[in-house]
């Protein structure tokens, strides 16, 4: 057996949640292998919808551009109740504004979303290992030692961190023994078919609702003649994936003849599993997405909350190797297992309501968007901070259009897109503490603006004619805000600027003074 240097970290499982773990670290230079059992990318359409919150992450990524490429909008639900059929917009479409620039919920197949990724971190020098599988688990307290099962052979992987975002039956999850508290209902099953249709227009997502829990829907994949098929058969029934008896049961539920199933894509049958798992890791080991918390699929959540996962722990991995202290890495579980758990209540009611006709289940609003997710209350945001007068700490921090030196317009996102942090400083008195802020040589770096009143440390002087930071932001007086690498807020100061903001970038960063040399790679932005 070959003994390498220790990787910094071991992703297993190349969905959309490692996937994007995978970007960020590489983003940050960090030296990462990225394993996955299946032969290749996955191949079917099964979380199809990617929220306002999960696109502004996919931007910051550098992933967007193809995901907006491979979607479109929702259509209206054709609501089939007889011959007729009842418009019905599920989503209202919103315009996009100054502080939320992607609005609308995007319909994507996952086969694509995951291909985005992938094309991202290709780009970045990094590949899925494909037909790679962990077979067991083994840590102390400076290394994880993960031995893989490729067509190569054995391989034993040295890492500092492994983190599974291997699924909902995570070998991760099962090797540290971690439970996976929650219900799967055996007997309540939907099949699931990608496949190509005719005799349907293309406009509509069609739903025909049945009694007794029986239910029908095609939604139209974008830029395919495919449809994504659900259907709830009855209890007594087995789900049929075989193309002729599919659309005999297909026609005579719906009534409509001229409906036609071909060329079958993938398919997949699947039962409601509501499952939270008891812990988000153990030692140097972490799980993500639906190896941590599996969702019914009404709702479009059990992605995004996977790829928010992935977007929380990612700056806090790269951290703590760059020398923060370790107790970074707790706050990933304290910050995200409380959002899983409401998200799993939600789209549980989600997918009870479908069964009984209740139009508000087909209805979609803030609460999906995942706009208003906040960790405020936790550990990194605590409920004595000081506020504005719309955003606490622990918020979303939200776009805004202000002006540069020479009236360009500056987006706040494009100025917080990467790997740093970013300090904005409003008013006289914040600009001078901005400038008195040290920052710490190793890990992140931080980004400085000053708005209104010009700061020497500043990156950016910009101007905020059009009032956004009042009418959205919140922002009347003096204040100094501390933006995350995740864009959430770190600290919000309006009066103390230095005192608490200092105490809010210890908890997050290395020591101010360190020159830690790196015991990894040279990439993790460790000061040498």
């Amino acid at each position: 057996m070959k003994h390498h240097k220790p990787l910094d970290i071991l992703i297993i499982g190349a969905g959309p949640a490692g996937t994007t773990l995978a970007i960020d670290l590489a983003r940050r230079g960090l030296d990462i292998r990225i394993v996955d059992k299946s032969d290749h990318a996955f191949d079917g359409s099964r979380a199809k919808g990617i929220q306002p919150r999960t696109l502004e992450v996919l931007e910051d990524l550098g992933a967007l551009d193809d995901v907006i490429a491979g979607g479109s909008t929702y259509p209206l639900a054709g609501i089939h109740l007889g011959p007729l059929a009842a418009p019905w917009p599920m989503m209202r479409n919103r315009q996009p504004s100054t502080d939320v620039p992607y609005p609308n919920t995007w319909l994507i197949p996952q086969y694509r979303t995951d291909r985005a990724l992938h094309s991202r971190l290709a780009q970045l020098g990094h590949h899925v290992e494909f037909a790679t599988e962990l077979v067991e688990l083994d840590q102390d307290t400076d290394l994880v030692s993960a031995r893989v099962s490729s067509p190569a052979g054995i391989e034993e992987i040295a890492a500092r961190y492994v983190v599974g975002a291997d699924g909902g039956s995570s070998t991760v999850r099962k090797q540290l023994g971690i439970g996976f508290a929650g219900s799967t209902d055996e007997q309540d099953r939907m099949l699931v078919v990608d496949a190509v249709t005719t005799g349907l227009s293309r406009d509509r997502w069609h739903m025909w609702p049945r009694t007794g829990g029986k239910f029908i829907g095609a939604c139209p994949l974008p830029h395919s003649n495919l449809f994504q098929w659900m259907i709830r058969p009855p209890i007594d029934e087995e789900p049929v994936p075989d193309v002729a008896r599919l659309n005999d049961q297909i026609r005579s539920a719906t009534g409509n003849r001229r409906i036609t199933l071909s060329e079958i894509q993938w398919t997949s049958v699947f039962r409601p599993n509501i499952r939270l798992a008891e812990n988000y890791g153990q030692g140097r080991v972490f799980i993500a997405g639906d190896a941590a918390h599996v969702h019914p699929p009404a709702g479009g959540q059990g992605l995004n909350t996977g790829i928010q996962d992935a977007y929380n722990l990612g700056w806090k991995l790269a951290q703590v190797l760059a020398g923060a202290a370790p107790g970074l890495l707790d706050t990933y579980e304290a910050e995200r297992m409380p959002i899983a758990a409401g998200v799993l209540g939600m789209s549980a009611k989600k997918y009870e309501g479908i069964a009984k006709l209740d139009p508000s289940s087909i209805s979609r609003g803030k609460d999906e968007q995942q706009l208003a997710l906040s960790y405020f209350g936790g550990p990194l945001a605590p409920h004595d901070s000081d506020r504005t007068k719309k955003l606490r700490v622990g918020d979303r921090a939200p776009d805004a259009v202000l002006t540069g030196r020479d009236g360009e317009q500056v987006r706040l996102f494009d100025i917080f897109r990467g790997t740093h942090f970013t300090a904005l400083a409003h008013g006289r008195r914040a600009a001078e503490a901005l400038d008195r802020l040290e920052w710490p040589a190793a890990g992140a770096e931080v980004k400085r603006i000053a708005v209104g009143s010009p700061a020497d440390s500043a990156d950016h002087f910009l101007t905020d004619s059009a009032g956004t930071l009042g009418q959205v932001h919140g922002i009347a007086g003096e204040a100094l805000l501390l933006v995350r690498p995740d864009g959430y807020i770190g600290h919000i100061a309006t009066q103390d600027f230095l005192t608490g903001t200092r105490t809010a970038i210890e908890a997050m960063t290395p020591p101010a003074r360190s020159r830690i040399v790196s015991e990894s790679s040279a990439g993790t932005g460790v000061a040498e």
